[in-house]
């Protein structure tokens, strides 16, 4: 498995950008881990694939 490089890990802020949601309907969905991520350190990182499943997962629950 290939590590994935920084480009490929978002910050909260970064996150709530694309969602465009506030800081605490983010941490809502990584608590009940609807959005997966990583610690590192004190940091919270969710890598790209993890919001594309995401998105990908709400649009075909969206559909259904």
């Amino acid at each position: 498995m290939i590590p994935p490089t920084s480009a490929e890990l978002l910050t909260v802020p970064q996150v709530m950008a694309r969602l465009q949601l506030g800081r605490s309907a983010v941490y809502d969905l990584l608590r009940t881990r609807q959005l997966g991520s990583i610690t590192l350190g004190r940091s919270r990182r969710i890598p790209t694939r993890a919001l594309t499943d995401f998105i990908r997962t709400r649009l075909e629950q969206d559909a259904a």
